[in-house]
């Protein structure tokens, strides 16, 4: 049998003194080693985290890079980055990012397919419930990885469903999988997902009455009681509800607004994450401050390592990102219904200059220099309950208009917007109005962009240009290596 070399690092923990720990020194093993032992499969899982949340994917290019770029969110005096916030794909830098992020996808799915290949005929190995998790979380994290590589490679299911788009890997092999097309991987993915979803059903202890979320120091939280340290902090890994949403945002992709909603409602009738109130978003103690509203976070990627690059692309002085007065206030509608948006209060530093050109820093990943000190970890953030309440409004509007609406107003309500849709509101300003409430809540998070080509709308600049839905701006060239095996 062929030895593979596996980097692994201990992901994730608090200590029984609630002390967040740093990731631990890398160490290398080979396969057969490390697939003899229950503890063997959990550091393979952990390592495989720690590569999905590297600065490579959701640690960085992912959720804090050009994808939020192409959707118009800041300004800039550099002519590479107008040159990405244009769609120009053929920028060299850009080009090879691009490649970096179809090869680190591929080499992440890959490492979990190391354990699903060999999960099942091991199965004796585990103990209690954790054969069912890390299976689960296996086929999700390949699932979830996948349909962002479709959403950045392929066209969206409603403009081409039959183009082949990528392969569909699930295999360690050294043979080249076939491309399949946009449907198929669609399917493919809804079935790792499904799968997922039935092994954690009865398994992730965050179903449990007694798993409560909530801030590491809370008096009412229990995510770090669980006497196994593998089981604890249950949304910093892909959970049970986790699962759910990923599978209300993929079947929405597919333009299934049945099963979007039934996922989506699953979350949000869970009543397990609770939206954030005022009093924390808005304290004045910066270290208890939740500026990215924590206990609404469904999954979040781990990313302490990450704090110096944020400061350094959104919060420091003269940083790499930034927006204009004009842009931030078009963006939170300030001269309706954003003046008490509390996004627009506090996720922002306004930089005074002279003139009329005031810039706005984004402040949303501000956090202490000691992990200790905050009143939570620093995460990228995967899924939220607020997208599940936007899948819900849009999968229901066909059907309910007037609960799509309540769907609406109960998210702008918690974000301190008191103005009410009006349940007679037209399918065209009801869509129009979910992409303005898209762009505000996910900024910085590069979601924005996504729901633009699912829906093939405009995307349209601050100063008015107009880049209309096409391939050509939706769809991410292969790398070249790569263009002969779609072919």
């Amino acid at each position: 049998m062929k030895k593979y070399i596996f980097i692994l690092f201990t992901l994730i923990a608090f200590s029984s003194c609630k002390k967040f720990l740093d990731i631990q020194p890398e160490s290398e093993v080979s396969k057969e080693q490390l697939f003899t032992s229950e503890e063997g499969f959990k550091e393979a899982l952990n390592g495989a985290y720690v590569g999905f949340a590297g600065t490579n994917l959701y640690g960085g290019n992912l959720t804090f890079s050009n994808l939020d770029i192409m959707a118009q969110n800041y300004q800039f005096s550099d002519a590479n980055y107008q040159r990405i916030a244009a769609f120009d794909y053929a920028l060299p830098s850009y080009v090879a990012k691009i490649s970096s992020i179809w090869t680190g996808s591929y080499k992440a799915i890959g490492n979990v397919n190391q354990i699903l290949e060999v999960i099942d005929e091991r199965k004796d190995l585990f103990r209690e419930n954790n054969y069912e998790i890390i299976k689960g979380e296996a086929l999700a994290l390949r699932a979830y990885m996948h349909f962002d590589l479709l959403r950045m490679f392929g066209p969206s299911y409603k403009n081409n469903p039959s183009f082949k788009a990528m392969p569909y890997v699930t295999a360690v092999s050294t043979k080249t999988t076939p491309y399949s097309t946009v449907s198929e991987v669609m399917d493919k993915i809804i079935a790792d997902l499904q799968q997922a979803k039935a092994l954690l059903k009865s398994t992730d202890p965050i179903i449990s009455g007694t798993y409560v979320v909530g801030y590491p120091k809370g008096e009412k939280a229990t995510e770090l009681k669980n006497s196994s340290l593998f089981l604890q902090n249950r949304r910093h890994r892909i959970n049970y509800y986790a699962v759910a949403g990923e599978l209300a945002r993929v079947y929405l992709y597919k333009l299934d607004n049945a099963n979007a909603l039934i996922n989506a409602k699953e979350v949000i009738e869970s009543l397990k994450f609770p939206w954030t109130i005022k009093e924390d978003f808005f304290n004045a103690d910066v270290a208890k401050r939740d500026r990215i509203f924590y206990n609404e976070i469904l999954f979040g990627w781990f990313v302490p390592k990450s704090k110096d690059q944020l400061i350094g692309l959104f919060s420091r002085d003269n940083p790499d990102y930034s927006a204009t007065a004009d842009q931030i206030n078009a963006i939170y509608n300030l001269g309706t219904v954003g003046a008490d948006d509390w996004r627009y209060k506090q996720w922002f530093r306004i930089v005074k200059s002279a003139g009329n050109s005031d810039r706005f820093y984004l402040q949303k990943y501000i956090v202490n220099s000691s992990p200790i000190d905050n009143l939570h970890p620093l995460v990228a953030p995967a899924l939220r309950l607020s997208e599940m309440y936007m899948i819900a409004a849009e999968a229901s509007f066909d059907t309910n208009p007037t609960l799509a609406v309540g769907y609406f107003n109960t998210l702008r309500t918690h974000r301190g917007i008191g103005a009410s849709l009006s349940a007679g509101i037209s399918k065209s300003d009801f869509i129009s109005e979910l992409e303005g409430e898209y762009r505000k809540e996910f900024y910085g998070e590069s979601q924005n962009f996504f729901m633009h080509k699912r829906l093939n709308l405009n995307i349209v600049t601050t100063s008015g240009l107009i880049y209309p839905p096409t391939d050509k701006l939706f769809v991410f060239p292969l790398p070249v290596d790569e263009q002969a095996f779609r072919n």
